[in-house]
């Protein structure tokens, strides 16, 4: 097995480092491929005075799905792994990789995060949808078999976020499976208060509605996914507005971007299904285009 490992990161320095430190005493083998971009802390200085990365690639875009494409386009391994740049491989890593590579063309693995009162990790995750069983991965510890990503077209880069679930669909649709290992775990090196952002709520739904409508088209499991989805945050939502924790005027204008997500997110994955009628369903993938690349840096 020939691995390429494939690292987007944004103003990373310090825990890059650190998981690169990790990687390279783990996994000495593999082809380090880092896509950064654009970085402003220095991110690039560091890799270059680095002798454990082959290849680094700088973007000028800040999404993920880009940087997974622009890393894809030059690594040479027959598998691929991506990992998060804030995320360090456990030292049973590569053996829990290498033993879900044999039931699985896709293997994928926990995350632990290091809390207040201990550790959280996670399970393997599945939805059947219509008649689709779906195996969702975790994007930032997962590999593939590069024939798989090949037939996907990498990934999709309309999306902004959701580009892993996105991927989950499509690989379902092609009769692909996905093994879970947990001995292919990684972990934070850095502790977390267990928060969770709230981020952009109409770009999450056009980005979930967008996936839905673009694999498997204007149908009830496309809607009734988006509206349970929907719902379910408008009752919690509606909560803490009863509470006094949110103002009501802060709920609509979330409902008022939710509907407008949608809306947009449903129209466009309606235009990519119709572009796209393979089951690659990735009208926006790896062979779209051949300019992500700003700068390249090849030690190989």
């Amino acid at each position: 097995m020939d691995l390429s490992v494939v690292i987007p990161t944004l103003n990373g320095r310090d825990h890059l480092a650190a998981g690169l430190d990790v990687l390279a005493a783990q996994v000495s083998d593999a082809e380090v491929v880092v896509v950064n971009g654009p970085s402003t802390d220095g991110t690039t200085g560091m890799l270059r005075e680095r002798d454990d990365v082959d290849v680094l690639v700088e973007v000028s875009t800040r999404t993920e799905n880009v940087s997974r494409n622009a890393g894809l386009e030059v690594a040479t391994g027959d598998v691929v792994a991506f990992l998060r740049y804030d995320l360090v491989v456990e030292p049973s890593w590569l053996a829990g990789l290498t033993d879900g590579l044999t039931d699985a063309s896709v293997v994928t693995g926990p995350t632990h995060r290091t809390l207040g009162g201990g550790m959280t990790t996670e399970q393997s995750e599945h939805r059947t949808i219509g008649s689709r069983e779906v195996t969702y991965f975790n994007g930032g510890n997962v590999a593939f078999r590069r024939a798989v990503l090949d037939e996907l077209d990498g990934f999709d880069e309309y999306l902004e976020t959701g580009g892993d679930r996105d991927a989950a669909h499509r690989l379902a649709a092609l009769d692909y499976e996905v093994a879970w290992r947990p001995d292919m775990g990684v972990r934070q090196e850095y502790s977390a208060d267990g928060g969770v952002a709230t981020g952009d709520r109409g770009e999450e739904f056009r980005a979930l509605a967008y996936r839905l409508v673009k694999n498997y088209g204007v149908r009830p499991a496309a809607a009734a996914s988006t509206t349970r989805r929907a719902g379910r945050d408008a009752l919690v939502a509606g909560r803490d507005v009863l509470r006094g924790d949110l103002a009501p005027t802060e709920w609509l204008a979330a409902g008022r971007a939710v509907l407008g997500g949608v809306a947009r997110g449903a129209a466009d994955g309606f235009v990519a299904r119709v572009k796209d009628r393979s089951p690659a369903r990735n009208p926006h993938g790896l062979s779209d285009r051949s300019n992500r690349a700003v700068a390249r840096y090849d030690w190989r």
